[in-house]
């Protein structure tokens, strides 16, 4: 393909921090740089603690097993979202109720969640798609009102905010506030990010529990050592260490650390790029919209734009295929993002709900382009005009 449909941007600093982590003798989880990375986003965003993992799945699993999930409990979640999301939920024995999205952004609608809640309940997953937030007063409100607890699916949105320029509502739990808002990730009783090599920031794989809540904190840590409190140890607070939760091995190596903290160290020269690039894109085809031909991503009053994605709606999925196969001989490489999990093969005969027409109409219509630090002007102007030529402008 002439243009992919990204490329993983390297700041020139990764390997210079792995050979550090090397040379420092321990190159397992919890080392020098994977400190730093906590360090880093518990200070500027005002999460009350963070821990790296190997993927922002394994993070989420570690939310289902902090929230108690068992057989019978239902878990609210949007159907237009990534397998992962609820994957974690039904591995602990959950129901997932699905949620449409809403029907100005692939977001779940908070307005349908209070009708979708039963006593059997548990948590409601709200994923913050291309880093756009979640209504969260509206979600928090809900979650408190009914005694639930909210997981913030932030895979996307690592340096996006809620609520920017605006009072701090009363439901918010709180975080790190400055003129851009509350940080995404800190409003939830617990958040995941995810740093594959697709997002924003990356580390080729992995991940990140926020925990919001304090009581979950001491348990959080013991779920990622493999169900030991392995990590009280080393910090000598005790004398030995043992088995005492369940578990699984969540940490990652202290390399992917050390990536991770070369990438975060240029987290604002790559946010800015990012949003020139979207802003590109999004200015070159307000004419398209204008004319009715597609649709643009929405950003409502009480969200920031991180850029984690662009995308596009087309008329619909026959019009979709036409225009990906039209790029495709062009030597760009376009994409549709996910399938409804309610008509996936596997939970179609689980779901008792109804059809979620807005989640179909995403996984029908919405278009992904090229997008990532290094695209020229030049390949990006391809892209465009080749968009203007496929619908005849």
């Amino acid at each position: 393909m002439q243009i992919p449909f990204n490329k993983p941007y390297l700041t020139g600093k990764e390997t210079e921090y792995i050979r550090e982590a090397v040379a420092s003798g321990k190159i397992s989880g919890d080392g020098l740089f994977t400190k730093k990375c906590h360090q880093f986003f518990e200070q500027r965003y005002g999460f009350k603690k963070c821990l790296l993992t190997t993927s922002c799945t394994d993070a989420l699993e570690m939310c289902a097993i902090l929230l108690d999930i068992r057989a019978g409990d239902e878990v609210i979640a949007p159907s237009y979202t990534f397998v992962s999301t609820v994957n974690a939920f039904v591995l602990r024995g959950a129901k997932i109720i699905f949620a449409d999205s809403e029907a100005n952004t692939p977001n779940i609608d908070a307005d349908t969640i209070e009708s979708l809640i039963s006593p059997k309940t548990k948590a409601i997953i709200a994923v913050h798609y291309a880093g756009i937030a979640c209504d969260m007063d509206k979600i928090m409100a809900i979650a408190h009102k009914h005694n639930l607890f909210v997981v913030e699916d932030a895979a996307q949105a690592i340096d996006s905010y809620y609520n920017p320029f605006g009072l701090n509502p009363p439901s918010l739990r709180g975080g790190a506030r400055g003129g851009a808002g509350v940080p995404l990730g800190s409003i939830g009783h617990l958040a995941t990010f995810s740093f594959h090599e697709t997002k924003n920031i990356i580390s080729g794989e992995g991940g990140m529990l926020v925990i919001n809540d304090k009581h979950f904190m001491q348990r959080a840590e013991i779920i990622r050592e493999k169900g030991t409190n392995r990590a009280a140890f080393f910090r000598g607070e005790i004398d030995k260490y043992g088995w005492v939760d369940i578990g699984s091995s969540f940490l990652p190596s202290d390399i992917i650390a050390a990536f991770l903290y070369a990438q975060l160290e240029n987290l604002d020269d790559i946010q800015n790029r990012r949003k020139e690039i979207w802003q590109m894109y999004n200015d070159a085809l307000q004419k398209l919209e204008r004319e009715g031909k597609i649709q643009l991503a929405k950003i409502p009053h009480y969200a920031t734009n991180n850029a984690a994605i662009f995308y596009l709606l087309c008329a619909n999925k026959s019009e979709r295929t036409k225009l990906i196969k039209f790029l495709s001989l062009k030597g760009i490489l376009a994409v549709f993002h996910y399938l409804p999990l309610h008509k996936s093969s596997y939970y179609q005969d689980k779901h008792s709900g109804g059809e979620l027409p807005n989640s179909n109409a995403y996984a029908d219509r919405l278009l992904r382009v090229p997008f990532f630090y290094e695209l020229s002007a030049e390949n990006q102007n391809l892209v465009i005009e080749s968009i203007f030529e496929f619908y005849g402008c």
